[in-house]
Parts: structure tokens; C-alpha cells; sequence
């Protein structure tokens, strides 16, 4: 049987939801240069690699958070994956904004959630860890357990890992970088050479010296 992380790594690939261009790389918000784009909302819209995602998020659940009584989806990548999984599991599902709302009630946590319930936050990409972080911190505030995060996708980077460490946050993800670039060679997604480069990138992305061609 198919191992869950090349299964869910070749689905990305195939609608280009984690997408490689080493030779041309993109320029994210903070500046860095990368040779990787990632957009895991690509999966809602492609309904074969969505049952894929979404059942293998809820296998998560079942399996290394078993005491979970509620679901959270990060704001806003997260909400779609969090109310279909949820739906699968019949529990409840709510999310967290990026910030408390400045009308009504003024929420930031949307959905019912008791002090201590145990919940599993629902991600679509771990990077850096900052915003899934954030997300575990207003949770706790609220009183809730929070078990851990299940994630669709993780660059695995050593300032993630080491972030997600200090803050105790347990995180298991459908896929990682290192596999999808394997396989994306393997496909012909990109040369076999270029993987080196994007482990490179991985490793430290202030450094840009994977850029430079052999």
C-alpha cells in the first residue's frame, strides 16, 4: 500500500498545488526568494485529491489525537479543511480569526468552545510555524486543551521545528517538503539535480547560494 505522504505529495503535484520553479524563483512576502510555491486551496477544487486530503486528515485525528472533542481551522486556509473533516468525523468544528472582530461580539474564536475541551487545530502548511502558533495561543487563553495541529503539508524547516518545540505543539502533516521534491523529480516535475538545491533552501532560506547554477 501506498505510503500516505507520497499519495498526498503526488496528488499536490498533479494540481500543482505545491508547485517548483528553481530556475525562476518566487519572491514571498518577506522577501525571501523561494523556489517553491504552495497553495493547498487548489486541493477543495479537485474533488479526488480533496477525498484524499480530507480522509487522511480525519485518519490523523482518529490516530494520534484520539481524545479530540473539537476542531479548529486556522483563519482562513484552514476552515474548509476543518468543517469537511469534521463533517466526516461528526464532531464539531469552529475557527480562529487572524484577529477579534470589531463588531458584535467581537470573536475571534467562531463556534462553540468549552474551557477544557481538548481540540485539534487544522492547518493547510506549517512554514515557519508563526501562525499556527498564534492560533494554539488564543485557544489556550480560551481555556481549551489543545492536543496538537493536523496539517496537510510542512516545509520542515529548523525554525519551524524549533518554534513548534518551544511553544509544545505537536504537529503531524499529511506530507513534507523533502518528500514532494522526490517525488517531483522522480515525475519530472523538475531535474533530479535541482533536489540538492530546494534541500538547500529547506535547510536555511536566508541563504541564497542555492539560486546559483552548477
Amino acid at each position: 500500500m501506498e505510503k500516505i505522504e507520497e499519495l498526498i505529495a503526488k496528488d499536490l503535484l498533479s494540481i500543482r498545488a505545491v508547485f517548483f520553479r528553481p530556475d525562476q524563483p518566487f519572491t514571498w512576502a518577506s522577501g525571501i526568494k523561494s523556489p517553491v510555491y504552495c497553495d493547498n486551496r487548489l486541493t477543495l477544487t479537485a474533488p479526488n485529491v480533496r477525498n484524499d486530503v480530507e480522509n487522511a486528515l480525519a485518519d490523523v485525528v482518529k490516530t494520534c489525537y484520539p481524545d479530540a472533542e473539537v476542531l479548529m481551522g486556522t483563519s482562513t486556509a484552514g476552515i474548509a479543511h476543518a468543517a469537511i473533516v469534521g463533517h466526516l468525523l461528526s464532531m464539531p468544528m469552529g475557527y480562529v480569526r487572524s484577529g477579534a472582530k470589531d463588531h458584535g461580539r467581537q470573536n475571534q474564536i467562531e463556534g462553540k468552545l468549552e474551557k477544557g475541551q481538548k481540540v485539534v487545530v487544522i492547518e493547510d502548511l506549517i512554514s515557519t510555524g508563526g501562525s499556527v502558533i498564534e492560533v494554539v495561543d488564543v485557544l489556550r487563553e480560551a481555556g481549551a486543551i489543545v492536543l496538537g495541529v493536523a496539517s496537510i503539508f510542512t516545509y520542515g524547516m529548523k525554525k519551524g521545528l524549533e518554534r513548534l518545540a518551544a511553544a509544545k505543539v505537536k504537529n503531524v502533516s499529511l506530507t513534507n517538503f523533502d518528500t514532494v521534491a522526490r517525488i517531483a523529480a522522480e515525475q519530472g516535475y523538475i531535474e533530479k539535480k535541482d533536489v540538492e538545491r530546494l534541500i538547500a533552501f529547506r535547510n536555511d532560506p536566508q541563504d541564497e547560494s542555492w539560486i546559483k547554477k552548477e
